[in-house]
């Protein structure tokens, strides 16, 4: 193969018992005598000794690809490597496996940004800053030396880093990315979870500014996911460490609290006594823009190989990761940008009124938590933003619409048949993917769904998976799938965002739009990602009120008038980029905060 080339396979995938081997029978090399594609043997350290491996030095490459078309099982990957790649992999975890090309920089004083897809590398390179795995420099056939990492990493800026993690003077604060699997590791109330952490005597601070002293004394496994995201914050945040790594800080949180954990992070980075390292990965460009003082870009093919870029100023590294080009690296990461619409507002929708709902209310019991709806109308083939705090009655609302709850006052006789996404995922059904969603439609495998549906979302590679097995991207896409897999006239997704990156977001909020438009359907949205709500959202429903208390919903309104009233309440300004059109949220106190909080436009201003 050539230098520039990769050959990697799936072993959750490949099946020997159910082929015939065509990918080695059709292999052209293997068709002249030699052993290109062969068994992997007895003597293999991982996987079943009849899969495959395949020689890389035989290999004819990505030009070839007989093997990658015959697979019935679409587990083999053959990759042209960018040609930029000189150097070995940092990381490859075994033949035919996953490889890694770079590290982070992690910067005294400073807060590192990681930008990318899911399943490109990001954890692999924090566990190697983090001294839980050893570098192989690509050499998995060897026992790894950070010895030899060192000396890669001679004379770069990562050496003192390196020195100081050999010389034991580097401790580690790390926050999980899936918070919600938090209550399967810890059995105990929130205090006695956090009291745990509290190394630098913060703890009283950190509880007070995430809000979450109402929950210090319920039972971890009795929270909230935003809950349980702010008190993952927390913990990570008390620790007295030297690097503290934060996986996805705002999965469950709303923009005021995402905002607010953003602050705290960099309050722990700016303390000059501690000169501490913080690297986040996150998904949500507003947050990670106004979080990160530098940005590595990750690039590559998820599950194959990933690249991380030199450090990037964060405007750069955010707009050139939309525009799908690194300028530096000359290297095209996506086919088409991803762009905003520089001012607001498409015009209201047109169509005609689906229907027409009541004021509402519903209270929980006395001294419970209350809600208050304006009645209103939601038009066809719209989609509605719905945006708000966490707390505030969203989840509330979809219930009543969907029946699961019943209004104290106001007539809600729909009569509509409603497709619905809860918040939280739960899928214990023993059963795999593509069993359970033909369950859900007649559509499925057609070339229609296919196209729509199955590949915006990404589910090609997931369908032979069992649904107990997927990661929380993974029950995401597949639960986006139900819900418009389904006949329905009204299709309403909470929170379809979480735990999906800037790319899976972007299609996905593309199969959301794309659907709507070719079924004349009509969708809902709750939200907290103001780029999904951005590029999704024909009007807006804003929620207000006093979180855990009592909200108020307005009827739907124009994006401009709804997204001031949103930000109005949480006293957040956002500008537009000048190159891109893209959101950025202005600093609080800054000049362009203030003057745009005086003309009343706190998001598309002039």
């Amino acid at each position: 193969m050539a230098d520039d080339s990769i050959a990697v396979v799936d072993l959750d995938r490949c099946s020997p018992d159910r082929c015939n081997y065509e990918c080695s029978n059709f292999c052209p090399p293997n068709r002249t005598g030699k052993e290109c594609i062969t068994l992997r043997g007895e003597d293999t350290e991982e996987g079943d000794p009849n899969q495959i491996r395949i020689s890389e030095e035989i290999c004819l490459g990505e030009t070839c690809g007989i093997c990658v078309e015959k697979c019935p099982f679409d587990a083999i990957e053959i990759i042209n490597l960018p040609s930029e790649l000189t150097e070995e992999p940092v990381h490859r975890y075994g033949e035919n496996a996953f490889a890694l090309y770079g590290l982070p920089v992690p910067e005294p004083g400073k807060v590192t940004g990681i930008l990318g897809p899911n399943g490109i590398g990001k954890s692999t390179a924090v566990r190697s800053l983090a001294r839980e795995i050893t570098p192989n420099l690509g050499d998995y056939s060897q026992e790894p030396d950070w010895d030899a990492v060192l000396d890669r990493y001679r004379g770069t800026e990562l050496q003192n880093y390196i020195e100081r993690l050999l010389d034991g003077e580097m401790t580690v604060a790390k926050k999980p990315q899936y918070v919600d699997q938090i209550p399967k590791q810890f059995d105990g109330n929130t205090r006695d979870l956090l009291e745990r952490t509290d190394e630098r005597g913060k703890l009283d601070y950190l509880v007070d500014e995430l809000s979450i002293r109402p929950v210090m004394d319920q039972d971890i496994d009795s929270i909230s996911g935003g809950e349980l995201q702010r008190v993952a914050l927390a913990a990570t945040l008390a620790r007295d460490a030297d690097f503290y790594f934060l996986d996805e800080i705002t999965p469950y949180l709303d923009i005021g609290q995402r905002v607010k954990a953003a602050r705290l992070i960099q309050e722990l980075a700016e303390d000059e006594e501690a000169d501490r390292s913080m690297l986040v990965v996150e998904h949500d460009l507003a947050i990670l823009d106004l979080l990160a003082d530098t940005l590595h870009v990750a690039y590559g093919e998820p599950g194959a190989f990933g690249v991380v870029t030199d450090p990037k100023s964060v405007r750069n590294g955010i707009n050139e990761y939309l525009k799908g080009y690194l300028s530096n690296e000359n290297m095209r990461i996506r086919p088409n940008a991803i762009t905003f619409e520089e001012h607001a507002p498409r015009e209201t929708t047109k169509g005609d009124v689906l229907v027409d709902y009541p004021d509402l209310a519903h209270s929980y019991g006395e001294g419970e938590f209350s809600l208050e709806v304006e009645g209103g109308s939601i038009h066809k083939s719209e989609v509605l933003g719905i945006v708000g705090p966490n707390g505030i009655g969203k989840s509330t609302l979809a219930q009543l619409f969907t029946g699961d709850l019943e209004p104290d006052e106001g007539d809600l006789d729909f009569r509509l048949d409603i497709s619905y996404k809860p918040q939280y995922i739960e899928i214990d059904q023993p059963m795999r993917v593509d069993t359970f969603l033909s369950s859900i439609t007649d559509d499925f495998g057609s070339s229609y769904w296919n196209t729509e549906v199955a590949q915006p979302l990404q589910l090609k590679r997931i369908m032979e998976q069992q649904l107990t097995d997927l990661s929380g991207g993974e029950r995401q896409r597949v639960a986006i799938a139900a819900c418009l897999s389904k006949d329905a006239d009204l299709y309403l997704l909470d929170e379809p965002s979480a735990h999906l990156d800037v790319e899976q977001r972007v299609q996905a909020t593309t199969a959301i739009r794309r659907y709507a438009e070719n079924h004349d359907a009509t969708v809902m949205v709750i939200d907290h990602d103001i780029y999904m709500i951005d590029l999704l959202a024909d009007r807006l429903m804003v929620f207000d009120g006093e979180p855990a208390q009592h909200g108020h919903a307005s009827m739907p309104q124009e994006m401009r008038a709804g997204m001031n009233d949103f930000l109005a309440d949480l006293d957040i300004t956002f500008r537009r980029d000048e190159r891109t059109g893209r959101p950025r949220i202005n600093k609080p106190g800054s000049q362009l905060d203030r003057q745009q909080k005086k003309q009343g436009e706190y998001y598309y201003a002039p």
